[in-house]
């Protein structure tokens, strides 16, 4: 598969610049993959496709205010941070993008807050745009910590077209955020309320909580025509034992097991052995996931509509076959589906 196969065209007035009013107001596309048809039903719909005993598979991932505004010592320049990964607690290191970066390099300090509450030293340049900085900060670590949640923001990717507003810091969240790490939010998961999981519960769905922790790394180009030779960035992932039980009796049992997000799909097809199985996991995961590819860990996917060129688009036409997939997304903006971060569900079965 090359890189130009995932390319549509998107009108830019499909990308929802704000959330609907209430999360799970929004359109849902269905597609059956084995009847190949398409039918248009509302979020709320979702309660018809699943039944007792059926597992839906969460990514419970908080969403940090990675984006920090500072000037450059000396020539007070503005300079955007973009906060990636924390490297090291103890000396303070964190790998950063900056922007712009050509006036960034090795041993400048960067200041931020009106009265320089927050200094850092840039003390590598990793790529292009990359850099890592040391923070110097002589508090305990929860007052730093502390200090960058309020001095950063939401990290609304930039292309909403607008500035970040008060209401993004909670419905740039899922409602069962807990573990914080992601740069990016789950964006299947934003689609649920407190009243549509209780209705679930209800029906007798269960929730296995599995983390992983989205990165920039599915927004970042791709560079390459062959994507074989493109390399993921790494994120890290966890799945305790007592959610990989959930999924593999769901599996053993035939009922439904469906991933919320392609974070979720990624992480259990990370994690499935040979045969069939989810195995608790620690660590990192770089699976890069585009047709043809045979999925092994889950039979239905709850995700948004994806921008052309990304890996998540990649993943959702694997799953989806790829002829299929392009008559899916034709379809989506024929019908004026909303797309990206704030934008409408589909559901494959």
């Amino acid at each position: 598969m090359k890189l130009s196969q995932f390319n549509f065209n998107l009108p830019k007035e499909l990308i929802a610049k704000y959330p609907p009013e209430e999360r799970d107001a929004g359109r849902m596309m269905v597609v059956n993959r084995a009847n190949q048809t398409i039918e248009h039903k509302e979020f709320r719909d979702i309660l018809d496709y699943f039944d007792d005993g059926d597992v839906f598979v969460i990514n419970n991932t908080k969403v940090f205010p990675a984006r920090l505004y500072g000037e450059k010592e000396k020539t007070g320049a503005k300079i955007e941070v973009f906060l990636l990964r924390e490297l090291d607690k103890n000396s303070r290191l964190w790998d950063v993008l900056v922007d712009p970066a050509r006036k960034i390099r090795i041993g400048n300090k960067l200041y931020f807050g009106e009265d320089e509450t927050l200094v850092a030293e840039v003390i590598d340049n990793t790529t292009s745009r990359g850099r890592t900085l040391r923070f110097l900060f002589d508090g305990p670590y929860e007052e730093f910590k502390k200090t960058l949640q309020e001095m950063g923001e939401t990290p609304l990717p930039k292309i909403h077209g607008r500035q970040v507003e008060p209401e993004d810091e909670e419905r740039f969240q899922t409602i069962y955020a807990k573990h914080e790490g992601a740069v990016a939010a789950p964006t299947a998961g934003l689609h649920f309320s407190r009243e549509m999981m209780k209705r679930l519960e209800i029906l007798g769905v269960n929730f296995a909580e599995i983390t992983l922790h989205t990165g920039l790394g599915n927004f970042r180009t791709i560079e390459v025509e062959d994507l074989t030779k493109h390399k993921m960035d790494s994120e890290e992932m966890f799945i305790l034992p007592k959610s990989a039980n959930l999924v593999n009796r769901a599996w053993d049992d035939k009922h439904k097991v469906v991933a919320v997000g392609t974070t979720s799909l990624k992480a259990l097809e990370t994690a499935v052995s040979i045969t069939g199985k989810i195995k608790p996991y620690s660590g990192w995961t770089n699976k890069f996931i585009f047709p043809p590819y045979e999925f092994k860990t889950a039979n239905a996917l709850i995700t948004n509509f994806h921008l052309p060129y990304s890996p998540m688009l990649m993943m959702v036409y694997a799953y989806i076959g790829y002829d299929f997939a392009r008559e899916v997304y034709e379809t989506a903006v024929k019908e004026k589906y909303n797309f990206f971060t704030y934008g409408d569900a589909m559901l494959i079965l």
